[in-house]
């Protein structure tokens, strides 16, 4: 018994012992260590966090994105090309009132589209895609038909004589009166331009007595392709005696495959009773029939060509024809004051045997 009690005293005495040193270890120091090695041995027994996402690869978008504004700046390019061809080929083929009669029907389907209230969803529905579809091509036709209207307008204004009627009618007394139409360059002087003096402007010899006599039996209008601030200040020192009625100048012809024409249809005068001369009247007159061609002059001193003239311009006002222009044509190929003396003389030979034949039947 008592070596039993000495025991259990010997363990209790040992375990108080014990409690005391870990209750004053406890105390004393902090579980930093303990807890740093828990932490790592925790890290190392846990698996590993997964990788992170690869980033976007930059050149498939790449690729995409390009793509995608290749398809869109060739549709465009097409498209643009295919308009462009569309309006050239219209332009050159068709007038623009042949062009508004075709499309009469295209611009005017918008407004003829009408969808009754009752109708259902679907059919509204339909409709209002026809309508915006038809209603670009029918705008487009629109503004194409007045912008080719307006620039037609324009380039008119440089290309088309500045008026329909060039010239105020006619008095009532005078309808019977021919109408001479003269060209200034070469017709009634000379241009030419020289280092030491300029720009020299010769007349031609006889030009004051062929004005002052034809003016009794001529309507006589200046027609150049030169401007008004040219021939306005020539004639009026060429003119002194105003025998010339109008002056023509650059605004009153036709501008055509890059050259000015005389239109003589737009002078409100009978064709039948217009005489154009002129040096070069069958290359700058859209009348070549009515023109009648006068040795160009070249500041030649012993020209003589406008006096030449005057013979058969007074024996046509004086025994006027029903047409000009087929006196005109019988001159054709021939120099007209030469011709018109050959025939003059060859009619007095005839009729100087008509005379003889008479007076020997009367015998």
């Amino acid at each position: 018994m008592s070596s039993i009690l000495l025991r259990s005293r010997l363990v209790s005495r040992l375990l108080k012992r014990n409690r005391r040193l870990f209750s004053s270890d406890v105390a004393s120091t902090p579980p930093k260590e303990p807890l740093i090695g828990a932490q790592a041995l925790v890290s190392d027994l846990s698996p590993p966090p997964p990788p992170p996402p690869p980033p976007p690869s930059t050149e498939a978008s790449n690729a995409s994105s390009g793509k995608a504004w290749n398809f869109l700046k060739y549709s465009l390019i097409g498209a643009i090309t295919g308009a462009t061809a569309t309006v050239g080929y219209a332009s050159y083929a068709y007038s623009v009132d042949e062009i508004e009669e075709k499309t009469k029907a295209l611009r005017a389907a918008p407004s003829n589209i009408k969808v009754a209230d009752d109708a259902p969803a679907l059919e509204k529905f339909k409709n209002r895609v026809y309508s915006s579809a038809i209603t670009v091509p029918a705008k487009a036709a629109e503004v194409y038909i007045d912008a080719r209207r307006t620039i037609e307008e324009q380039i008119r204004g440089y290309t088309e004589p500045y008026a329909e009627k060039l010239l105020p009618d006619l008095h009532p007394m005078e309808r019977h009166v021919f109408t001479l139409v003269l060209d200034l360059q070469e017709t009634l002087l000379y241009s030419y331009w020289t280092r030491e003096k300029g720009w020299q402007t010769i007349k031609r010899p006889g030009v004051d007595a062929f004005l002052e006599h034809l003016a009794q039996f001529y309507e006589i209008i200046v027609y150049s392709d030169y401007s008004n601030m040219y021939v306005d200040p020539v004639m009026e020192r060429l003119d002194t005696k105003h025998c010339v009625r109008y002056r023509l100048g650059k605004a009153a012809t036709k501008y055509q495959n890059g050259k000015h024409y005389r239109d003589l249809s737009k002078l409100n005068r009978d064709p039948n009773k217009i005489i154009y001369l002129s040096a070069h009247a069958r290359e700058n007159s859209l009348q070549p029939e009515n023109g009648a061609i006068i040795k160009p002059y070249k500041y030649e001193m012993d020209d003589t060509a406008l006096v030449d003239f005057i013979p058969f311009l007074e024996f046509v006002a004086r025994n006027p024809p029903a047409d000009i222009r087929q006196v005109l044509a019988s001159y054709e190929g021939h120099d007209i004051p030469a011709e018109f003396i050959r025939r003059s003389k060859e009619h007095q030979r005839r009729m100087q045997e008509q005379k003889q034949q008479g007076r020997l039947w009367r015998r």
